[in-house]
């Protein structure tokens, strides 16, 4: 009995290390390599962010591929505290692009969508601090930079306001 007992034991250490080593692996070589991968990249960089309409910096934010490549980091720092994070993935067989966006302030917002022309546009729901708020951005590069504009919607979406409209420019840049 004791060695039926060692051996299923033996058998269930095996399958948790497997489990273990699997979740752990890298991703496969050339698993995230279809052009629709791609779209978001010109996201990627380190940025300082200016209001589009005051020139004013709001913060700064670093975009990083993570996973090989399967997903774009968001590291956004506000110039006077405050910021938050974003993981961006882009889902193959959807040809949908998905981010999970959480504020230092314990705004969560979970928004979804498409390349567009040259731009990349997402649309949602903010949940946490306003929950039941409708919110769509886009992203479009624009000479000097990434051009970001986000609206917000309180009635299900029958009437939006302007949110945000920031610019973010490579750090360093000459101002």
């Amino acid at each position: 009995m004791r060695i039926r007992e060692a051996l299923r034991l033996l058998a269930i250490l095996s399958i948790a290390q497997a489990a273990s080593s699997a979740t752990e692996a890298p991703a496969a070589p050339g698993a995230c390599t279809a052009p629709g991968y791609r779209e978001f990249d010109f996201w990627l960089g380190e940025w300082e962010v200016f209001d589009s309409r005051t020139s004013v910096q709001e913060a700064t934010a670093t975009i990083s591929a993570v996973e090989g490549g399967c997903a774009l980091r968001e590291e956004y720092r506000g110039m006077k505290g405050g910021g938050g994070e974003s993981l961006t993935m882009y889902d193959p067989l959807s040809n949908r692009w998905r981010q999970s966006w959480i504020s230092s302030r314990g705004q969560i917002v979970l928004i979804e969508g498409r390349k567009a022309g040259d731009a990349i546009e997402l649309s949602g729901a903010e949940y946490g601090t306003a929950a039941g708020r409708l919110i769509r951005g886009t992203w479009t590069p624009v000479p000097g930079g990434v051009r970001e504009i986000a609206e917000r919607s309180s009635d299900g979406g029958k009437s939006w306001t302007p949110w945000f409209d920031i610019l973010f420019k490579p750090r360093g840049h000459a101002r």
